[in-house]
């Protein structure tokens, strides 16, 4: 008898994940609660650029220096940087709309105290305070929305946040100016105080927890919510030092400078004990076990990428119009806001196309037109008029419109609802550490360059070159026309010359290497996983 041959088992096919609990719909109109809680979030992002321009102001009145007047800044970064991937655990301890609201309470409370503080010490304590509350309100706010919107409408919910974090960068430095020419550097806070009450008062009224955070949140109760004391303690370890190593890092000379080599050291110990510690506890303050979905991967890494971007070139483009171009503050604005008015417009439309694109292929597009972007820009020169410099901004707004959103959507794609707290946070962190690093990048690019290029210019500046003479010649017959004297002063003008050439083109340089890292990233759109347009993970 023929015995029929045994047949290799078939392979497991995937199923796609069954929610125990119904997709949840809230009391209020859901884009009601998404400007709510969109409020608070653009003031707590607006408030990490404001302060910038008013530190020689903050320094005088308060009688110190400037270089101690920079902790003001750097005391927010550290201890908001800390939160950030606490708030998801905070979340469950004391429910997601108790710790918002604790978070926007403490954050306007501190903006008053911040405003009235006699010295620069309490100043600093107070930025620490508003940084903890101001930590908080970004990853829950996020969370709200995923759980708020079904998947094919957190595209659109995630567009309206995104004009609050893309936007509020951009117009800070401009508005900070503002209101300390005009006013005085204290209402930089003061202005934080109406929004902050208003988002109280709505947020109690129309701000739920979902019934299965609720399910949740008291399964972990009752088995007994353990504080992870030490992996705060290492978290707040390995991101404070990491923070203050790139906050001052340039201003230190970097590795020339004991503090910073100290501040190195006990951020990479601080780091390595905090994964080792985190990847081994049954309740981990840091959810570190997201990072194992390839999605939620990728687009932490793309996140932090467009945090380089987005505030390194929020520092770039003012500085080189004001110190380069000599625009004022104000005319600097002007040419910088037609991007941020182009990405308000863009981010609905974006959000809108997710319910029909699959979000990394718009993630790929935005990445090909911002490299294009930063590149472009690398055709900066100190004749160009001004309308070269606001195309230049709509061309880099285009491609970040179409980034910041898609990549938010394709990280929840996968990731179960009840950790959607804990994703909140990497993802808010992944942004806020690449904004320092981007900060800091260009700041050591535009300083080190500088000195480079204006090196090799003046290796050319002898009598020996024609050209120099003929510059000489020229710049001396200016000087004598425009004070009817022979001119006695061409060589500083020309060093003047020199200077501003060098300084453009270590400002290109910082173009240039932002433009082709932001290119090596296209082929990782690749790796993410397909998506059904809208955002929902595809079946397997």
């Amino acid at each position: 008898m023929a015995v029929a041959a045994e047949q290799p088992p078939e392979p497991a096919v995937r199923e796609p994940r069954h929610d125990p609990h119904p997709q949840w719909r809230p009391k209020y109109n859901p884009w009601l609660i998404a400007l709510t809680v969109t409020l608070a979030s653009f003031m707590e992002v607006l408030d990490t650029s404001i302060a910038n321009v008013a530190l020689p102001h903050i320094a005088g009145n308060l009688s110190a220096s400037e270089d101690e007047a920079t902790w003001v800044l750097t005391s927010y970064l550290v201890s908001n940087a800390i939160i950030l991937p606490l708030s998801g655990w905070f979340s469950f301890l004391i429910g997601r709309k108790n710790f918002y609201m604790v978070c926007v309470l403490m954050f306007t409370l501190s903006s008053f105290a911040c405003g009235v503080a006699p010295s620069l010490g309490l100043l600093v304590f107070f930025r620490v305070l508003q940084g903890i509350g101001g930590g908080g309100l970004q990853p829950s706010e996020q969370a709200i929305l995923a759980d708020t919107f079904p998947p094919r409408q957190r595209g659109m919910a995630f567009a309206i946040y995104g004009i609050a974090v893309v936007t509020a960068p951009a117009i800070g430095p401009t508005l900070g100016g503002w209101i300390t020419d005009n006013f005085d550097w204290r209402w930089i806070f003061f202005i934080n105080i109406p929004v902050g009450i208003v988002s109280l008062f709505l947020t109690s009224f129309m701000v739920e927890d979902p019934p299965y955070f609720v399910t949740e949140r008291d399964e972990r109760r009752s088995r007994g919510l353990r504080v992870d004391y030490w992996g705060i303690i290492f978290v707040a370890i390995g991101l404070g030092f990491l923070q203050i190593l790139l906050d001052k890092g340039e201003r230190d000379d970097w590795w020339s400078s004991g503090f910073i080599r100290t501040c190195a050291l006990l951020s990479a110990a601080g780091l390595i004990l905090a994964i080792y510690w985190e990847l081994r506890q049954k309740d981990p303050v840091v959810d570190l076990s997201l990072l194992k979905d390839r999605n939620f991967a990728v687009a932490g890494g793309l996140m932090f990428m467009v945090g380089v971007v987005l505030l390194g070139s929020t520092v770039l483009l003012p500085q080189y119009l004001q110190l380069v171009m000599g625009y004022t503050a104000t005319q600097a604005g002007m040419a910088l806001s037609p991007g941020g008015l182009l990405v308000m417009f863009m981010l609905p439309f974006v959000g809108k196309s997710l319910g029909k694109i699959e979000a990394r292929w718009i993630i790929g597009l935005g990445l090909v037109i911002t490299s294009l972007a930063l590149i472009h820009m690398t055709t900066f020169d100190t004749q160009m008029d001004f309308s070269h410099a606001v195309y230049a901004r709509c061309f880099q707004a285009a491609g970040l419109a179409c980034l910041f959103v898609p990549i938010n959507t394709a990280a929840y794609a996968f990731v179960p609802r009840n950790k959607n707290n804990a994703a909140s946070g990497l993802i808010n962190l992944a942004r806020n550490i690449g904004g320092s690093v981007g900060i800091s990048l260009v700041t050591t690019i535009l300083a080190r360059r500088a000195q480079f290029h204006q090196s090799r210019l003046i290796e050319n500046a002898t009598q020996v070159n024609l050209n120099f003479r003929h510059a000489v010649d020229s710049a001396g017959a200016i000087i004598a026309r425009q004070n009817g004297l022979p001119g006695n002063g061409s060589y500083a003008l020309i060093m003047r010359s020199i200077e501003q050439q060098a300084n453009t083109l270590s400002y290109i340089d910082c173009f240039y290497v932002m433009g082709v890292a932001f290119g090596i990233l296209i082929p990782l759109v690749f790796l993410m996983k397909k998506t059904k347009p809208g955002g929902a993970a595809a079946a397997h």
